[in-house]
């Protein structure tokens, strides 16, 4: 794939105007998204996404189009779980409501400065040493592991680092505004506001480190890979505000996530067998048996993944409510009484009943 230098920076600098454009038009008065606003502008990066993969598709050639949807959607689901740990930090920290586009906004922005750093550092990797692909194969798989089974209750907000953030910083006690620092009695402080973008900054980087080894495990282009984490996080501000309620019902997330991570994992450990220069491997020799997953395999599983997670999620978080709401009859659930069953307990109550006004 041929991208020139002029390529890159006109894509670096749109990039730039799109989120310029974001702050000015919806961040920098504050105010809560309406579920209208949100689903609009979400149903056009999306679709701007699509439509740019399309355009790889065709002028690039559709394997390079492939590998473009399969790390976009790879990545879109990472940064949806992004999106779980935004919420349980803003909710940490106690947020309000109209000052949350605020900290999300930066939160991206941060999230993209960072996977940038990674992408190159990747790309410089992957360039000089084949053997990078065995580390992020096997980082991949522990990652794997470590996300099938977290909970996402450990809350950030409490955790070592914003503790040791708080020791360092002097703190005020509430919000100003939207202001980081505020000056009380001639000392400046810092507010809740700025320890909860240090907060998701951190959480940014935790999150970078699973998702550039993962891309990568799907093209080795770093323009594909630059430009899927690019549109991925576009629009996720206004996600957030989509699906925020129905991010706690996508209860096998991480489980899905996890299967993609354990997937994308040894798709990477069996490219690295099959460009192998390692000496006390195959004696520094390619094992060229080793089977190379097509793209349009991986792009099928992961969307298949998704999919599964998804529907499984809300099947049960459904079933569970359904059973939440079941009305009890004498203790048993009305759907496990028979009609007649019903019959008879309602007389028994009738019985019961009448023998009480009697006695009085």
């Amino acid at each position: 794939m041929q991208v020139t230098p002029l390529i890159w920076l006109i894509t670096i600098a749109v990039t730039i105007l799109f989120f310029v454009y974001e702050f000015f038009a919806h961040v920098r008065k504050p105010h809560e998204p309406s579920i209208a606003e949100s689903a609009r502008w979400s149903a056009f990066y999306i679709g701007l996404a699509l439509l740019f993969g399309v355009g790889i598709g065709v002028v690039s050639g559709w394997k390079f189009g492939g590998e473009y949807f399969a790390g976009y959607l790879t990545e879109k689901a990472l940064s949806i779980d992004n999106l779980f740990v935004f919420l349980i930090v803003m909710a940490g920290f106690a947020v309000p409501k109209k000052y949350q586009q605020k900290v999300l906004m930066i939160g991206i922005i941060i999230a993209l400065i960072l996977r940038g750093g990674f992408i190159a550092i990747g790309a410089t990797l992957i360039e000089n040493f084949s053997w990078v692909f065995y580390i992020f194969g096997a980082l991949l798989l522990v990652l794997a592991y470590r996300q099938a089974f977290s909970s996402h209750e450990s809350n950030p907000a409490n955790g070592r680092f914003m503790t040791l953030v708080r020791r360092v910083l002097p703190v005020t006690d509430e919000y100003h505004q939207d202001k980081l620092t505020v000056k009380q009695g001639g000392k400046r402080y810092v507010t809740p506001m700025l320890l909860t973008i240090i907060a998701i900054g951190f959480v940014d980087v935790i999150f970078a480190v699973d998702s550039i080894p993962a891309i990568y495990g799907l093209t080795n282009e770093a323009y594909i890979v630059f430009t899927a984490n690019a549109f991925a996080l576009m629009g996720l501000r206004q996600l957030f505000f989509l699906i925020g309620g129905l991010l706690e019902r996508l209860v096998y997330l991480a489980q899905g996530l996890a299967v993609i991570l354990g997937f994308i994992g040894v798709k990477l450990v069996f490219h690295a067998l099959h460009v192998n220069e390692l000496p006390f491997v195959n004696g520094g020799e390619p094992l060229l048996w080793v089977p190379e997953i097509p793209i349009w395999f991986s792009l099928l599983f992961i969307a298949a993944t998704v999919v599964v997670a998804t529907v499984a999620s809300l099947l049960k978080t459904r079933s569970a409510e359904d059973m939440d709401e079941q009305v009890l009859v004498n203790g048993i659930p009305v759907d496990a009484v028979r009609p007649h069953e019903l019959a008879e307990h309602s007389e028994v109550d009738g019985r019961t009943e009448s023998t009480a006004d009697t006695s009085k």
